[in-house]
């Protein structure tokens, strides 16, 4: 599955409860060349075997992702994938005009989306295996394009992937020279049957609406035929590049 990376693969997976992420999780652990998978997220998980360790992160709170990364020692990880992130939650919906601009819930899509990868890439990147091919990812979503947006609306969302875009592109540039074998991309993984997107499947027809295990094989595909050269982009989950 990931044939393009060492053998005894160290992974981390930020996010781990959620949709997509308890997908990868199970993906991964079912792996062969993975050696030993972390997990964080602010719900409890259970372990689905020995290779499997969990923890506890708040990714709102640096001082909770500082502390995340300190389980990791003596580490070299090969690949870093955030599952995180907020559409919708209670009382926070997408905008579908100026007027319900509300800056609280603009403030806490910024937190989760956008803020939150910032500080995992702070703490985590550092981590990654120095000597040979090692990724970073961070789920985005082709909303945060603004070449792409063409259809308005969802201001705060497409903000908040916008920035991180910018971010996962400004990372990359710094990490090149620190880390000359890292890729640090984002990902977009489709419109994925889960929690995230439930409350917009109604105008989504059968064939664009993903399972996570379609999304997550399609995006470990993505991550698997990575090269240096992709650093800082943003890959949709058939390998396509996506503009900013």
């Amino acid at each position: 599955m990931l044939s393009s990376f060492k053998n005894d693969l160290q992974i981390c997976v930020i996010g781990a409860s959620g949709g997509i992420g308890r997908c990868l999780l199970k993906k991964l652990d079912n792996d062969q060349s993975v050696k030993s998978i972390y997990t964080f997220s602010r719900k409890e998980i259970s372990p689905i075997s020995n290779k499997v360790k969990t923890f506890h992160i708040d990714i709102t709170s640096e001082d909770s992702v500082k502390k995340a990364s300190s389980h990791i020692t003596n580490q070299s990880i090969d690949l870093i994938v955030v599952a995180t992130g907020i559409l919708h939650d209670d009382g926070i919906v997408p905008e579908k005009r100026i007027s319900d601009l509300n800056p609280m819930n603009m403030q806490k899509l910024y937190e989760v989306n956008t803020i939150g990868p910032a500080m995992i890439a702070k703490y985590f990147i550092p981590l990654l295996d120095s000597t040979e091919k090692s990724v970073f990812a961070v789920l985005s979503a082709r909303v945060g394009s603004i070449k792409d947006n063409s259809l308005g609306g969802w201001t705060s969302y497409r903000a908040s992937k916008a920035a991180l875009n910018m971010i996962i592109k400004t990372i990359s540039i710094e990490t090149a020279r620190t880390i000359p074998n890292a890729i640090i991309v984002g990902l977009h993984p489709g419109t994925v049957d889960t929690n995230l997107s439930k409350p917009f499947q109604k105008n989504i027809s059968k064939e664009k609406l993903f399972s996570p295990n379609y999304s997550v094989e399609k995006l470990l595909s993505v991550i698997n035929n990575l090269e240096a050269k992709d650093s800082g982009g943003i890959f949709a989950w058939d390998g396509k590049q996506i503009d900013y």
